[in-house]
């Protein structure tokens, strides 16, 4: 697999999001998980990202036991920010407002939660180590400022932040280099063209597209509601509502179209078209599955013509927004 730079490393050019595995998108099997990530780092797959609020630290507890098997070979990202223990938040005013969704980018909070973090994962550093999201409450510079204490300490590698404006990022990277910044990004969701991702490269910062299949829904697996299970977090997303569904069908039809003509699949597709953009992007495409993983990896090798580009360019824009409004309150902040 071909590398690109995260900071002063060079990691896989497709990562591995591992949220799914415990968190968020139904049923898990936390063995085939395992297998997952054996067979990632046979792939070259060697950037694994994933956060303490994912299944509230459960996520990087599953790492733990590959970790130790393959420590060396990985390229570990996890997050804080996002609270799921509200003990130790200092903003109790949100908790006693009821909030339903806290972001803690306090000194702090932080370095509670990154200690916490090493202790699930079992390693003593992490290679990067992002702010989930920007809390409006504590100034940038204060949240990174004690980041880049970490990275003093040997606990931290890189600083990354995630969902981050451009304004932002530029003063962030005034107190200490931000290696990487973390967003949505896929052929139905192109927020980032226009200003972040030019900010990015102007800065000197990889680009980190999660969900780069649509949450999969690009790969043409889910025709309704009905294709989710109960407990699918999807299932209040605004681009899988019925109606939604319905109209963002045309979407993959014709990213299923361009798939036919290579024998790939839809999703190799929409990889593929990320990749595309340019070699200091790297998507973390999610997987809990091992047919899915290989596939995904299979995207490497598929080279889109003029053609397809033009078409995947003029697809348009997806039906309904990307977050439910009570997380979109965080996004670009």
């Amino acid at each position: 697999m071909d590398k690109r730079r995260i900071g002063d490393r060079e990691v896989g050019e497709i990562g591995l999001g591992c949220m799914g595995m415990s968190f968020a998108y139904g049923p898990t099997d936390d063995n085939e998980s395992l297998q997952v990530l054996d067979r990632a780092i046979e792939l070259g797959v060697d950037f694994w990202d994933t956060a303490d609020i994912y299944g509230s630290g459960k996520n990087e507890e599953l790492l733990n036991p590959a970790l130790k098997k393959h420590r060396d070979r990985v390229f570990l990202a996890t997050k804080f920010g996002n609270v799921y223990d509200r003990t130790l938040t200092s903003h109790q005013d949100q908790v006693a407002e009821g909030a339903s969704w806290i972001v803690d980018g306090t000194p702090e909070y932080m370095r509670k939660a990154i200690d916490r973090s090493l202790q699930r994962l079992g390693v003593d550093h992490v290679e990067l180590y992002y702010q989930h999201r920007v809390d409006p409450k504590t100034p940038i510079e204060e949240t990174v400022g004690a980041m880049a204490e970490l990275v003093k300490e040997g606990k931290v590698r890189h600083l990354g932040l995630s969902e981050a404006a451009p304004e932002t990022l530029r003063r962030a990277q005034k107190i200490h280099p931000i290696a990487a910044l973390q967003t949505e990004y896929s052929l139905w969701s192109r927020d980032p063209e226009p200003e972040i991702i030019p900010t990015c490269r102007e800065l000197g910062i990889a680009f980190v597209p999660y969900s780069p299949l649509g949450r999969g829904f690009l790969t043409g697996a889910i025709k309704s509601q009905e294709d989710l299970s109960d407990d699918d977090w999807r299932r209040n997303h605004p681009r899988f509502q019925e109606d939604t569904i319905a109209k963002n069908q045309r979407l993959v039809e014709q990213v299923q179209a361009i798939a036919s003509k290579h024998d790939a699949t839809p999703a190799q597709v929409a990889l593929a078209w990320v990749l595309s953009r340019g070699s200091d992007i790297i998507p973390i495409p999610g997987t809990k599955r091992l047919k899915y993983l290989e596939q995904n990896v299979g995207a490497k090798d598929l080279q889109l013509s003029s053609e397809d580009l033009e078409a995947l360019e003029n697809l348009g824009p997806a039906e309904g927004f990307r977050y439910p409004a009570a997380s979109a309150v965080y996004l670009n902040g």
